[in-house]
Order: structure tokens, then sequence, then C-alpha cells
């Protein structure tokens, strides 16, 4: 439902902050007041089309923000936490759009910024409104055909149906890849065959790479690093001068000084122990300084691996271990290859046993299709009866093509609402023949049918009382008030037969802020109420008896929504 509602500096509007309710909300007001503003607003927020002439005068930028609270069952909740929109434990949604005059516009979801085409996607799944605006998901017959499946109960039919479907679509796709021109799979064995040869033939190591680096290095400076070895060992012993000779004489020193004051004997100790690992790092020296000498050939043998190892990442991902893992997935293609009629014939038979499948399901949903649409058929022509369109013609019309070119994810039907309000005119597709007053009528029908099985949690109906009034009027404020008890409603209506019927009133006026005309709003109970129904009811004058029954209309259907 659709908890709050803020503008700033939209058309008439300046600032306005509004908390809405669940079930029926009526807006009303003068001719020109601005309700419609509140609806275009709302349009607004489930990516309806924007234009700088909505900024309101003198401003650079409008704001639109609203708070959605979504049930857990609904499943655009479950859409919007697949997709990181909102958290996993949340279940309110926020909406936020400002147009700007540089025709910049911008959307938020939740504080963060998206693309319009989000909020058109969540248009026709959060609001649908009737009445002179584009939200109206009824008259696409993609939408119609789902409609006809909630009316029937075909919901659990159709999510088995489409789940073969995508399966069977899968098994196709895969078949295909495997039935590509002869020559163009030969082609890709030889491609396939040369790279598994060539890495195979490379047998490289993760750890090789790094290793070939160090000895090019070593290869590379091999006479420095000889003239730095015998240097250091010259160093440590090799004359009367040298690290060890001296370290010996500093130990002979010590043991006539131990021999005098033995309390000193760990320093003898300790000289003799550093004399060990010294020795044993001259002769290290000595060892590696005879040990080094450049090879020119080892040298370049080195440069070519390197080479061949670099030219190799180039081509199979960058790094070694790519290099490797391409040419396990290359071997692996290429048994698919070397299996492909045994594959083929394998997914063959899957595919006519998942077709099969299909058809059966296709044709169990088109015999309840037909079935629901004739009981669906006589449930809108009782509502529009209701509604003093009795001499309307409705039909839900399903057509199936059960041809392979006709399954579609949906089954191999198509289903259309078709309408003739007109005696004497055969009926034609819905969104082409309806007046606009029509058409809202048409709209309340069929979700008062569809009450309890539509997942659009938000019914906006604008002006849907055009040129109607008396019995029509009630009718029609019964019907919504109904309509209230599985999702939020809201009406914008000029007849007090209609606004009576509603748990929630605003009032929206249009008046003079300083030199500025602006539109504002309040909610109406008690008393505030009363005055507005009469002023609906009486115009200008309002009497007494004018009060007197529009708090018997209040009351009435107060005393209607109780029992």
């Amino acid at each position: 439902m659709l908890v709050e509602l803020r503008i700033v500096n939209f058309a008439l509007i300046e600032q306005l902050s509004l908390q809405f309710q669940s079930g029926f909300t009526v807006l009303t007001g003068e001719t020109g007041a601005g309700k419609s503003l509140l609806i275009d607003a709302i349009a607004l927020l489930v990516g309806g089309r924007a234009s700088t002439d909505q900024i309101r005068s003198g401003e650079d930028e409008a704001q639109l923000e609203a708070a959605f609270s979504l049930p857990e069952t609904h499943p655009l909740l479950q859409r919007l936490r697949l997709q990181d929109i909102i958290g996993q434990n949340e279940s309110e949604l926020i909406l936020r759009r400002v147009l700007s005059r540089s025709g910049r516009h911008r959307v938020y979801v939740n504080g963060s910024l998206y693309p319009l085409r989000v909020l058109e996607e969540l248009g026709g799944t959060l609001v649908d409104i009737h009445g002179q605006h584009e939200q109206q998901s009824l008259l696409a017959t993609a939408k119609q055909l789902e409609a006809l499946d909630g009316f029937g109960r075909l919901t659990e039919l159709r999510g088995q149906y489409e789940h073969t479907y995508q399966g069977w679509k899968e098994l196709r796709r895969a078949l295909e890849v495997l039935q590509n021109d002869v020559v163009d799979r030969a082609r890709r064995e030889d491609l396939l065959r040369f790279q598994v040869q060539e890495i195979e033939q490379a047998s490289l190591l993760s750890d090789e790479e790094e290793q070939l680096r160090s000895e090019r290095q070593r290869l590379v400076h091999a006479n420095r690093l000889r003239e730095l070895a015998h240097e250091a060992h010259l160093e440590l012993q090799a004359d009367e001068q040298a690290v060890l000779t001296r370290l010996g004489r500093v130990g002979r020193t010590l043991t006539e000084l131990v021999q005098i004051d033995p309390a000193m004997g760990d320093c003898e100790h300790i000289a003799t122990e550093s004399a060990i690992p010294l020795k044993e790092l001259a002769g290290r020296l000595r060892d590696y300084a005879q040990r080094i000498e450049a090879d020119p050939a080892r040298q370049a043998v080195v440069e070519d691996r390197i080479d061949l190892i670099q030219q190799l990442k180039k081509k199979y991902g960058g790094s070694v271990e790519a290099v490797i893992a391409t040419g396990q997935r290359v071997q692996e293609e290429l048994q698919l290859l070397d299996n492909h009629q045994e594959r083929t014939a394998e997914l063959t038979a899957q595919v006519e046993e998942k077709s099969h499948r299909l058809r059966t399901l296709a044709q169990q949903l088109s015999q309840k299709r037909t079935d629901a649409a004739k009981r669906m058929t006589t449930s809108v022509k009782a509502e529009l009866a209701a509604l003093k369109m009795e001499q309307a013609i409705f039909q839900v019309m399903v057509s199936s093509d059960e041809s392979p070119e006709g399954i579609g994810p949906a089954g191999c039907d198509r289903a259309e609402f078709l309408l003739s309000s007109n005696p004497g005119e055969p009926p034609r597709p819905l969104g082409r023949v309806a007046s606009g007053g029509e058409l809202s009528r048409i709209m309340l029908a069929l979700k008062t049918v569809l009450a309890e099985m539509d997942q659009v949690p938000i019914l906006v109906f604008d002006e849907i009382d055009t040129g109607v009034g008396g019995a029509v009027a009630a009718a029609m404020g019964t019907k919504l008030r109904t309509l209230g008890s599985f999702h939020q409603v809201f009406c914008i209506t000029h007849l007090p037969q209609v606004a009576s019927q509603a748990e929630h009133h605003v009032l929206v006026e249009k008046g003079l802020d300083g030199q500025r005309t602006s539109t504002s709003v309040r909610t109406l109970k008690g008393v505030g109420r009363e005055e507005e129904i009469a002023r609906m009811l009486g115009g200008s004058t309002i009497t007494k008896k004018v009060r007197e029954t529009a708090a018997e209309l209040i009351a009435g259907a107060k005393g209607k929504r109780s029992k």
C-alpha cells in the first residue's frame, strides 16, 4: 500500500505531505482545485512521462516521493530482494523522482540512483491508474491473459507449463548448437585440437614462470655475481687481515683472559661459536664463485621459454593458471564434439519428450482458459449491469494456435477482452472502443471480478463517475468500497454517492498564498467531511436539509461497511 506521499514544487503544489491508510480513499474538491495533480504525481513515481511544464513556476526542480509497504506474499517484494534493491528483511519501498528544468530528471529507489526503466518495470505491478493515464495494465493482451488465468485459478498449472517451456527451450538451444553446420563444427574441432596440442606441448607448471625469471636474472648477471662472491670470500678468509683470521686472534686472547678470570668464560664461547657460521659462509661463497659462470646457451633457452609462456598467457587468459584451465576446458569441449552423434540422439529424445509434455500442458491450459473465459464473461456482464451498462456486450475471447510456431512462454493461447458499448455494434478490443468514462467503469467491473486474485496492490480511479449519477453512482461507490477490502483504492470523484462510501476522505483545495495560487490538501473527518459531502450535494447553497442528507449518506455507508 501507499503509506506516504510527499510533493514539492509540482505544478500548483508548493509543498505537501500526506499519509494514507488501507482501504478506500476518496479525493474531492472543486473543479480545477488540483485533484488530478496527486494522481499525476503517483503516475510519475511509477514511470509516467515527465515534462518540465510540471515544475512549479519560478522553481528549478520538482520533487516527488512516495513510501510503499509491500506484503510478504507479493511477488514484487521477492523480485526486489533478488535484485538487491531492498534488503532481505525489508518490506518498504521508497521511490523518489526529481524533475529538473535542465531535462536531466533523476530517479531514486530506496535512496540509490536508478534509471527510469526501473520505475517503468514497477508500474504495472505496483499501481494501476484508470482514467486519463497510461498505467492501465488490463489493456495489454498479455495482462488480459494473466487476468484470465488468475480468475480461473490457473496459476499453478501455468507455472508448471512455464517451467516445462523453459526446460524445452534450453534443450532445443543445446540441440541447435550440436546441429550447426558440419563445416563449422569441423572448423571448430580443428581449432580445439590445435589449442589442446599447443597447450599440452608447452607442459606448463604453475610456479615455472617465477623460477625461470629468477634463473634469467642469475644468468644475465653471472660475471658480477661471481665477482661479488669472490670479494666477500676474500674479506672473510684471505689473509692476516681477513675476518676469520682476526677472529682467531680474538679467541686466543680470550683464552688467556679466561685462564686468569674464569668468570669471562662465556665470552670465549661466543667467539668460538661465531667462527663456525662464518666459516660455513666463507665456504659457500667460495663454492658459489667457482660454480657460477655465464651460459649464453642456457640463457637463450630460458628466454625462449619465458617468451612462449607470455604468448600463451596473452592468447589464453593472462596467467599460467588460466592457460592450464583453458586447456582443460578445450579438452572437455573436444570430447563433447567427439561424442556428437551420441549426444545429438540423446538431446533429440529429450526434446521430443519435453515437447509432448509441453503440448499436453498447453492443451490443458487451453481447455481451462476457455471454460474460465465463459464464466468471466458472465461475471463481468453482471457487474456492468449493476453499473447501468446493461446494453454493453463484453466478451473474453480465447484463440489458440497449437502449431510449433504458436507455442509460447504462456501457452498457445491469446486472450482478448472485447466490448461493444453501443447496441448493434460488434465487440472490438477493449482499448480501442471504450471512452474514458466507460473504460473506468469497465475497469471497475473487471477489478471487482478479479479482486481476490489480482496482485496489483494499489488501484487509482480518476474521474470514474463522469456522466453518471443517482443509482449508478451509488453502485460505483459500493463496488469501490468492496474493492478496498482487497486493494488500497483511491478515487477522484464529484459525486456524493461515491464519496460517502469511502473509509478515508481527502479534500483538495486551491487558494491564494500571498500573490500566488497554490493547491493544498487536508484529511476530512466528522463534521468537516459532512460539510464537504453537503457541498457536493447542494453546491454553493448548503441548507440544513442538505447537511442532514450528507450525514445520512455517510451513516448509511458506515452501516453497510459494518455488516
